[in-house]
């Protein structure tokens, strides 16, 4: 049983990494104070947006689709 703790606990861990990097979007990270440190447009479309506050990186990929009402943020990820 000892053998188990420490992979759940690590398992733990990068579940809570995914769900806070799937909750990120560049609205909630404008609005935690973050800014716009450059965009890109990536060769299949869309648009590739770096945000920066202090020392932290992230990157946030925004799309749209014919039908959707707004471009929304797919995903964020810390740049490293």
């Amino acid at each position: 049983m000892r053998n188990i703790a420490p992979l759940a606990a690590l398992a733990l861990a990068a579940t809570q990494t995914a769900v806070s990097a799937q909750t990120m979007s560049v609205q909630s990270l404008m609005g935690d104070g973050y800014a716009v440190a450059g965009v890109t447009q990536p060769p299949g479309g869309g648009a590739g947006v770096f945000l920066q506050k202090g020392n932290a990186l992230v990157f946030c990929f925004a799309a749209e689709t014919p039908n959707s009402p707004t471009v929304a943020t797919r995903y964020c990820k810390p740049v490293k």
